[in-house]
């Protein structure tokens, strides 16, 4: 099997799965616990928060474990928000966003009578400008992707926190697609939240972070003081220590996985260079992510035929009951009538696929495509 979906997921590196099992073994104690098998446990939960708070030049205290994005996502938002209503009820946001995102705006929105923005893509672009003129004196925050999931693109974070340096408005920076592939340093980009997820990193699944400038928020879940008061329940300190060394280890050899993962994008480019093809992404994306339609081919059609010539790519999108939704990113920047939305895929990259897989992608690509296509399209 070739698997190039490493945006929804990536595997579980070696050392990391070392550290979960030697620590589920070795460190049972619970971190709270005064004995010494407490102490212990606490130990490793200290140097596990300050290992990924050296990663991203923060202080150790600024970092709130949680069971992955989505949930450090919630705590930053409904946290925030409601935390500091008594300052405005306005909020931005991009309509690019992911689900944990919007559907904690749509919530705020419905429960608690706020007032959200949606920016909508200007020649498939998102600016700091609409940011600008988007706000309001009664706005509290603004919650902008570092990059996209679906399409892998940037977005201008440092002109944005820029930007708020100004006003009241706090920013929140979904970077589950970031963190671990690129440097991120959330003070010297002026962000004030910033969400990361294990296991798009080589961590294990269900464990995650939020960096947290603001000690002021509503807690999603109570019960006991642990995380600075932020998160009730003992911590999933295997996870959270195979977390920060999965972490640790990308951050060391992020510019040697990056040269490498553009080298694997480029050769896949090249060797279908003579297929008609389209790219949805801007200049600016993270190279692990590849979005690419081919008209007139229906993109569950394609993904079902490279599924099974052994070959794992996704469209991005969200699959319910085997039947794959148009993506709201692909509509927010092309329109809802477009075909793209019927023909993209998502191939997403990861330091751990090789030359040899991506020459079977592209010529496996070539044999399906070589056939009649399985619809009329005028790509738009």
């Amino acid at each position: 099997m070739i698997y190039l979906d490493n945006a929804a997921t990536t595997s579980l590196s070696t050392k990391a799965l070392e550290t979960l099992v030697s620590v589920s073994q070795e460190v049972y104690g619970n971190p709270s616990s005064i004995h010494t098998f407490g102490r212990k446990a606490n130990q490793i939960l200290r140097q596990a928060r300050q290992d990924i708070a050296h990663s991203l030049r923060v202080k150790s205290e600024q970092i709130i474990f949680t069971s992955g994005g989505s949930e450090a996502d919630n705590l930053a938002i409904k946290g925030y928000a409601l935390a500091h209503q008594n300052k405005g009820k306005h909020l931005i946001t991009t309509a690019i966003e992911h689900h944990a995102v919007l559907h904690t705006m749509e919530y705020l929105e419905e429960r608690f009578g706020f007032e959200v923005t949606y920016l909508q893509p200007v020649n498939q672009q998102i600016t700091a400008q609409q940011v600008k003129e988007a706000l309001r004196p009664d706005t509290i925050l603004v919650s902008i992707m570092y990059a996209n999931n679906e399409t892998g693109q940037l977005l201008p974070i440092q002109e944005i926190g820029e930007l708020l340096q100004s006003h009241q408005a706090a920013f929140h920076v979904d970077a589950v697609q970031a963190v671990g592939k690129v440097p991120l340093f959330p003070e010297e980009l002026g962000i004030d939240f910033l969400a990361a997820s294990a296991h798009k990193f080589h961590g294990p699944k269900g464990v995650g972070f939020l960096y947290s400038k603001h000690a002021k928020l509503d807690s999603l879940i109570n019960g006991g003081k642990q995380e600075n008061q932020h998160r009730a329940g003992t911590e999933n300190l295997p996870a959270i220590a195979a977390m920060a060394r999965a972490l640790t280890d990308q951050i060391k050899q992020y510019q040697r996985n990056l040269d490498y993962i553009r080298q694997l994008r480029e050769q896949f480019l090249t060797e279908i260079a003579k297929i008609d093809h389209y790219i949805n992404q801007s200049e600016h994306t993270l190279p692990h992510i590849l979005n690419i339609g081919f008209p007139g081919y229906l993109n569950e059609q394609l993904l079902m035929r490279l599924d099974l010539a052994g070959i794992a790519v996704s469209s991005g999108s969200a699959c319910t009951a085997g039947v794959i939704q148009n993506s709201h990113v692909l509509e927010a920047l092309y329109g809802t009538d477009s075909q793209r939305l019927k023909e993209s895929i998502r191939i997403s990259f990861s330091e751990e696929n090789t030359a040899e897989e991506i020459h079977t992608l592209s010529q496996t690509i070539k044999e399906i495509i070589g056939g009649a296509p399985t619809w009329h399209s005028n790509h738009k």
